[in-house]
């Protein structure tokens, strides 16, 4: 049996269906089943709990031999990441070496180093949770994924519509940083492949597509594959970080935080070495494709 926390998400959802596409045994841990629907038509068990509840960790993990832990936010407080990131975290790994889990997956994020955690609580805590993991008595494996395109999820969807619809495409910054977008089936099957995998033990893998491009070059390629003509604007960073301090005021989620303006300022995200590939063989969907793939 293996153990998924954030399977109703959008990363998190196309992980479960890679495992059970292999027919593997998957409990996720959901805080309202009744939200669940697609994940028990798969044929996965339910348990539920909160990675903030250490005793329906312990439910959960019974019997498990492997886990996939994805729970993360990426806005709020710190005492807020701290609570379900990192301490979540910690209690998590608790209850799985106390319930003899053999493999533990850990998904991070790409930029996400020692000298990166004191930018934003989100990067303090990610590092924190591979601190526990990689800390802990459990194999285990941790993969930090760049950018993350799907096309009903992320932010794929959000920048096809800007360039389809905006007469000017406003970029956050010189458009000069590098991204590495991976296709969400691609980031599923790094998870899927990682439960059995021997070499992948111990070990922690930048996983990104096949195309290193630049903010310009991105939204050229998505207006080139719409068929589009757009102009673009340059945004300084700090402009957007006051315009993000405002969203932030308003009541319900909001579109853009401080601190994802000072991720993006931060520089290129883009993986240093190929030992994923090197490791896992995987054949990774081109970026072009990626964006014919999306709506």
């Amino acid at each position: 049996m293996i153990l998924v926390t954030g399977g109703t998400g959008f990363v998190g959802s196309r992980i479960v269906h890679a495992l059970r596409a292999e027919e593997r045994p998957v409990r996720c841990l959901v805080r309202s089943p009744e939200r669940a629907g697609q994940l028990r038509a798969w044929g996965c068990e339910l348990v539920q709990g909160d990675v903030t509840d250490p005793a329906s960790l312990a439910r959960a993990v019974e019997g498990c031999e492997a886990v996939v832990h994805l729970v993360a936010i990426i806005a709020g407080e710190p005492e807020e990441f701290e609570r379900v990131m990192t301490r979540g975290t910690e209690d998590l790994v608790i209850a799985a070496a106390r319930g003899g889990v053999r493999r533990f997956v850990l998904m991070s994020a790409l930029g996400t180093s020692e000298s990166s955690r004191e930018l934003t609580p989100y990067f303090r805590s990610k590092w924190a949770m591979e601190q526990t993991v990689e800390a802990s008595t459990l194999e285990h494996t941790i993969f930090r994924p760049s950018f993350v395109f799907g096309r009903d999820g992320g932010v794929l969807p959000t920048f096809m519509r800007l360039v389809r619809y905006a007469p000017v495409i406003p970029v956050i910054g010189p458009g000069t940083q590098r991204i590495q977008p991976i296709w969400i089936e691609d980031v599923a099957a790094y998870f899927a492949k990682s439960i059995d995998l021997t070499s992948a033990v111990g070990r922690t893998f930048e996983i990104g597509g096949p195309d290193v491009v630049t903010w310009d070059e991105l939204y050229s390629r998505i207006a080139a594959v719409l068929g589009k003509r757009r102009a673009k604007v340059h945004l300084p960073f700090g402009l957007m970080r006051a315009n993000a301090a405002l969203l932030e005021a308003l009541p319900g989620p909001t579109p853009l935080t401080r601190d994802q303006v000072t991720m993006l300022e931060a520089g290129d995200n883009v993986v240093s070495n190929d030992e994923a590939q090197a490791a896992f063989g995987l054949p990774l969907v081109p970026l072009d494709e990626q964006l014919r793939r999306a709506p």
